[in-house]
């Protein structure tokens, strides 16, 4: 174990969000093992899907490799497909294609040379029960409530409520309001104990939309029915997943401006007066909290998953659907009235998430409306954005430096178009057609992006070529948009690129690291949070199994990864260290997707491999 200083003393920033450089002495470098030269998913790959090693090897010559299983003995042979350089990797590369051998087992390794992989499975039941735990982050981390066995998994993990003050904060001093609001409830957005609308939007959004998805384009949907999930409300005849999102919409009512010239606004976010530092729980915790003012994108947020949380509820809670729409109707026509309303940068106790841009908020905002109410007058705004039927395969270079990802926080005109082309609505077929066009179109832009990558991973970073902020975020969301293209064209192409990104994430990847913890021969075991801060101090556990880190970040904003880190390729800026907020922290916006996309895999698995994606 490495020496720290002691967590007490660390000034520690956090947010989904470039937030800016804070001040806080780095850390020590970690001498970890080194990665293998022969990395794979070291969760394992379906029986019938595509199956990819990457082997770090220079030379215009294939190799020989060898498949073995757990005793050793040779179950399949080849040659590896020289792929080259991989600038964003920093690594030059060679393919190993074990696609056609689809016989299940454990411990199955891919040995190259003198170089062998860390072991894997090969099964189509692989991400089952890792699904389930990446859809435990959002009851871990509910705020005014008991974490308790026997759903917290394990004692380590038991907590008392946190927060109970949240029943009535005060409005921030300038913030233009004198009253408290009851904001309890609701998920911890990330590290740290900060509750934010804009990214507690995107989650809710893909949580109900993998629930829509799977109900009216999937075969899965019993697998988030009542008692599937380790949650306090199972047993209460309502599907868990709507339980556990349910727990989050909560509290994105609560933010909403009750009365007043800002009424049907909603508050930005909810947090600590400063910085608290690692090693605190939420119930520990005894910094003054604050409303922060309302904003243009926060109130659209609401009108866009209230709406969508209306008609998801209509059948099983109707007070509670009715309740969501009117606040969604409500939240509508005051940003309507206040249009330009934005959350300001920087600030301390946590993330600004600015967003000065929020066009694209109204059209999702009117596309969920629309769907639920049919009501012409969203119909009409639709027509007339310039984001109708569209998918953009690329964020804005302002927004995400030209970033091959569809959709963030920031940027979610995506989001409006997708569930126009998901869910059933009052649109015309053609329209309809329309918009599954432009998931597709975009999801075709990023299989060309994998064809190039010698890694095989469906993203790339721009001209600019450096890895965001939450980098392995953008990649899962351009995997959503993957999956539906495979939903509404049934082509494997796109089911095995959906694949293969997961093999990124779960250490097919220049680090060889899994990239979810308590998952894979390497997993992540120090994720920038509060409470699951063992690494600075033993009274707190290690995090659960099934959180996804953000991932590399060229960025280098803590001060850590700048000690330990300079100069590093794209995709190697990454440190395994709680210091490391700008590389290591998780975060409710990236588990949601994580999530979503293990769902669908987990259902897709047994479907048969066409060898037309290598």
């Amino acid at each position: 174990m490495r020496a720290v200083l002691p967590a007490l003393l660390l000034p520690v920033a956090v947010g989904c969000a470039p937030i800016g450089a804070k001040t806080a002495p780095p850390g020590s470098k970690i001498k970890d093992a080194p990665p293998a030269a022969v990395v794979v998913n070291q969760v394992g790959y379906f029986p019938a899907l595509l199956k990819l090693a990457t082997v770090r090897a220079g030379g215009s010559a294939p190799q020989a490799w060898s498949l073995v299983d757990s005793v050793g003995h040779e179950v399949q042979s080849g040659q590896t497909v020289v792929a080259g350089p991989d600038t964003l990797a920093g690594d030059t590369v060679q393919i190993a294609d074990f696609s056609s051998f689809d016989r299940e087992g454990h411990g199955f390794a891919l040995v190259v040379g003198s170089d062998r992989s860390y072991p894997f499975d090969i099964s189509p039941t692989i991400y089952h029960k890792l699904k389930y735990d990446a859809l435990t982050f959002f009851y871990q981390n509910r705020s005014g409530i008991e974490i308790a066995m026997p759903y917290a998994g394990g004692p380590q993990w038991a907590r008392p409520a946190g927060h109970l003050s949240d029943k009535s904060v005060p409005c921030a001093a300038g913030s233009g309001c004198s009253y408290r609001l009851d904001v309890s409830g609701g998920w911890y957005d990330a590290g740290d104990h900060g509750k934010y609308v804009v990214t507690g939007g995107i989650s809710v959004w893909t949580l109900l939309n993998l629930y829509e998805r799977t109900k009216h384009l999937g075969s899965s949907l019993a697998d988030f029915a009542d008692g599937r999930m380790n949650i306090p409300e199972k047993g209460n005849d309502v599907p868990d997943l709507l339980d556990e999102v349910r727990w989050e919409m909560e509290f994105l009512l609560k933010m909403q401006v009750p009365d007043g010239d800002r009424a049907g606004m909603v508050h930005h976010k909810i947090h600590d007066k400063e910085w608290t530092a690692l090693g605190l729980a939420p119930h520990e915790d005894q910094m003054p909290r604050f409303l922060y003012p309302p904003s243009t994108a926060a109130t659209l947020n609401l009108a866009a998953v209230a709406a969508q949380a209306a008609r998801i509820w209509q059948s099983i809670d109707a007070p509670f659907s009715k309740r969501c729409l009117a606040a969604a109707e409500r939240a509508w026509q005051a940003a309507q009235r206040h249009p330009a309303a934005f959350a300001l940068p920087g600030g301390v106790g946590g993330g600004p998430y600015e967003d000065v841009k929020v066009d694209d908020e109204f059209y999702w905002a009117a596309a969920e409306l629309f769907i639920t109410t049919k009501k012409p007058e969203y119909k009409q705004f639709l027509a007339s954005s310039p984001y109708y039927l569209k998918v953009a395969p690329r964020l804005p270079s302002t927004e995400g430096g030209d970033v091959a990802s569809p959709m963030t926080w920031q940027t979610t005109a995506a989001l409006g178009t997708i569930s126009l082309a998901v869910v059933p609505n009052a649109l015309g077929d053609k329209e309809i057609v329309t918009a599954r066009k432009a998931v597709t179109q975009a999801a075709d832009a990023y299989l060309q992006i994998l064809q190039k990558r010698g890694y095989r991973v469906p993203i790339d970073y721009g001209q600019a070529g450096k890895a965001p902020w939450g980098s392995n975020s953008f990649l899962l969301n351009n995997l959503v948009v993957l999956a539906l293209a495979n939903d509404f064209n049934h082509e494997q192409r796109y089911l095995n690129a959906v694949a293969a990104g997961m093999d990124y994430i779960l250490g097919r990847n220049p680090m060889d690291q899994s990239y979810v913890t308590g998952w894979g021969a390497r997993p992540l075991r120090n994720p920038h949070h509060r409470f699951w801060a063992h690494q600075v101090n033993e009274k707190y556990p290690s995090a659960p199994p099934g959180m996804v880190s953000g991932g590399p970040n060229s960025g280098l904003e803590d001060p850590y990864v700048k000690a330990a880190l300079g100069g590093c390729a794209p995709e190697k800026c990454f440190a395994d260290n709680i210091e490391s907020w700008a590389t290591n922290e998780i975060c409710i916006n990236w588990n949601a997707p994580l999530a979503w996309v293990l769902a669908y895999l987990d259902e897709k698995g047994t479907t048969p491999l066409k060898h037309d994606q290598h």
